[in-house]
């Protein structure tokens, strides 16, 4: 999007909050449910996005104790009676401590009543690595395209994060919106190094970005290249350089990974017959694989070479910064995988 108004401009952060704001002034039923998300003076939620909304809704911006499992399951019980939440969790490695909720409740009550009772859950998840050690770092995507009933989506601009959070609250049915931690563009005490300006105009008016659409942000005709969030940024570098060494990049955003938007992948592999998928979950058992495999079995005529995955290796997220950047996909390692695929 342009930006034609600069106080339209909006970071990750300003633009979740403005969709929050604006969905719970159109519908009385959403309300926000996590930890420290409406504190008076403190951070809006681990990172801004719920900054000073106790002030507009203080009935519906609720605080709860440190338990993931009360907050999905107080988020289950509210939506199958009626309501709309939105549940927070600080970290998205903190997930694992509410599974069952998440996968054997929240995934299925839809399904095992016959489409009788409906679930709008909407889960935020900060993922990605930011240099705060094992058990804060790591994103967990991957975890949860396995899981039927939940839709997961993964905006990596402020005017996508705002749409595709509205989208879901409007949806009906379990959405995950994973969000980057270093997309975000907090401010203040919330800064973070190693921040991407992924900040964008955003109208006035009201919009969605429609769950399970891909984006081609860059066309190309050598190399196709799938990413999202972070990854989805550097992979623009990467097409940017490559371009003045004489290599056209066709990069998509995926924005969602379930539903998936075959169609558009489909074309672009049709076009340039050779695909590049970055990520940031660990390679074994990565997203990538399975959009890998949903390639190769079907248009496997359409490649010219195998495609490549680069993604983060298979193990924790080391606490060392120079460790967590060998760790996860670099610009360099980017680079290099795309141009090993491009001369194969």
């Amino acid at each position: 999007m342009a930006k034609k108004d600069g106080n339209r401009v909006l970071t990750i952060a300003e633009a979740l909050r403005e969709a929050i704001t604006e969905e719970m002034e159109r519908d009385e039923k959403v309300f926000c449910i996590g930890e420290d998300i409406g504190i008076p003076g403190g951070w809006g939620g681990a990172f801004t996005v719920t900054l000073g909304l106790e002030k507009l809704f203080p009935d519906r911006i609720i605080n709860t104790p440190i338990s993931e499992i009360a907050i999905f399951g107080a988020a289950l019980g509210s939506a199958v009676m009626g309501m709309k939440p939105i549940a927070d969790v600080q970290y998205g490695d903190f997930l694992f401590c509410a599974m069952d909720q998440i996968v054997n409740q929240i995934s299925m009550m839809r399904y095992m009543s016959g489409g009788k009772i409906k679930v709008p859950v909407v889960i935020r998840v900060p993922v990605g690595a930011s240099n705060r050690g094992p058990q804060h770092s790591h994103s967990m995507e991957s975890w949860f395209i396995n899981v039927p009933g939940i839709k997961v989506v993964c905006p990596s601009n402020a005017y996508d994060a705002k749409g595709l959070l509205k989208a879901a609250i409007r949806d009906g049915n379990p959405v995950m919106i994973f969000e980057h931690k270093l997309l975000y563009g907090s401010k203040g005490a919330r800064a973070e190094k190693g921040t991407i300006d992924a900040s964008r105009y955003i109208p006035k008016e009201d919009y969605t970005t429609p769950i399970g659409k891909a984006e081609v942000l860059r066309k190309g005709n050598d190399v196709t290249i799938l990413s999202t969030l972070l990854m989805l940024h550097r992979s623009l570098a990467v097409a940017e350089q490559l371009k003045s060494e004489g290599v056209s990049c066709e990069v998509i955003d995926l924005r969602s990974l379930v539903p998936l938007d075959t169609e558009c992948i489909f074309n672009s592999v049709k076009k340039t017959g050779k695909v590049v998928i970055v990520e940031e979950c660990t390679k074994r058992g990565g997203w990538g694989a399975e959009v890998a495999a949903i390639i190769a079995e079907s248009v496997p005529d359409y490649l010219i070479a195998p495609v490549r995955r680069i993604a983060a290796f298979d193990t924790p997220v080391p606490f060392s910064p120079v460790m967590e950047n060998y760790c996860v996909p670099s610009f360099e390692r980017i680079k290099d995988g795309i141009a090993k695929t491009v001369i194969y």
